[in-house]
């Protein structure tokens, strides 16, 4: 062969090669998305109930790997109906308008054994912002039923006025009633997809 035989070849092979990444979807009724944020003196914390996502995951080759994952903005929970209204309400998150909150990985980078630099687009209340979230791979196992699980895990603070989150109210003695500085955990449990025709 020549040698632009050759390259043409190694080219093909390259694009055909397929990417050994497994697929999980995420157990919404065992992945929790929480945050919290400091409210006068103490911390006001939630969860958002309903969520899903998808995880594509080579250990191997992180590069392969990407994640989509989506909260349902109504389904926010404070404990306290009348906080949860005004959260989905247009002073925060405005869930008629902006009914979801999404984040695409656009790149991943290993750091350890089972830490990972997850880079994408965070977006909230319309407003995209790159982010790296910094996760952590808990393993893989089959649970009771012969399902296999996979476990995830991060943790980041954002400033909530990026996403245009910006209500406030001034108190007397000075300072403001809500802090703009947002905690958030994200604890997923995954279940691993299964090809056809295997057991």
């Amino acid at each position: 062969m020549t040698r632009s035989t050759l390259t043409a070849v190694a080219i093909a092979a390259s694009v055909s090669a397929p990417a050994y990444a497994d697929t999980y979807q995420v157990d919404k009724q065992h992945t929790e998305a929480a945050f919290q944020v400091r409210h006068l003196f103490t911390k006001v914390r939630g969860v958002f109930r309903d969520l899903d996502g998808t995880i594509r995951f080579d250990k191997a080759n992180p590069a392969n790997s990407n994640v989509v994952f989506r909260l349902k903005v109504a389904s926010i929970d404070t404990g306290v109906d009348q906080r949860d209204n005004h959260l989905r309400g247009q002073d925060f998150f405005w869930a008629e308008k902006y009914p979801e909150i999404s984040f695409t990985s656009s790149r991943v980078v290993a750091k350890g054994e089972n830490a990972f630099d997850v880079t994408g687009d965070l977006t909230i209340r319309g407003v995209t912002r790159q982010v790296t979230l910094p996760v952590t791979f808990l393993g893989e196992q089959k649970d009771p039923w012969g399902n296999v699980k996979a476990g995830f895990e991060t943790a980041i603070s954002l400033n909530r006025t990026d996403y245009g989150l910006t209500w406030n109210q001034a108190l007397e003695a000075g300072g403001v009633l809500v802090g703009d500085q947002v905690s958030i955990t994200i604890d997923v449990e995954a279940n691993k997809d299964v090809p056809k025709g295997t057991n």
